[in-house]
């Protein structure tokens, strides 16, 4: 089994910082990317930020210039950095994980559980 475990998340004063943490553990091959998605009430996930394992990173526009992902390939974990945050970015944020486990040997998407982001006004 595989297993995505987030940490990080809470409350924060618009402007201010918070870091996200997402670890992958279990039976892994191979990961080929990881990123950060966002949901919030009634609304559909919507990604956030993307990172190949060659380092690669796309954002969305809303949060460009803003949030930074990176990742520790030796231990299976990417972060997502987010300043100067804003009330909107309040949501839940999951960690999700493109990779090939040693169970089924074929390239299948992971998700976290999940953690609480508030930024408040």
């Amino acid at each position: 089994q595989v297993q995505l475990v987030e940490s990080g998340g809470g409350l924060v004063q618009a402007g201010g910082s918070l870091k996200l943490s997402c670890a992958a553990s279990g039976s892994i091959r191979r990961i080929n990317s990881m990123g950060w998605y966002r949901q919030t009430p009634g609304k559909q996930r919507d990604v956030v930020a993307i990172i190949t394992n060659g380092g690669t990173t796309n954002y969305a526009d809303s949060v460009k210039g803003r949030f930074t992902i990176s990742r520790d390939n030796a231990k299976n974990t990417v972060y997502l950095q987010m300043s100067s945050l804003k009330p909107e970015d309040t949501a839940v944020y999951y960690c999700y994980a493109w990779l090939v486990s040693g169970a089924t040997m074929i390239p299948t998407g992971y998700w976290g559980q999940g953690t609480q982001v508030t930024g408040s006004s």
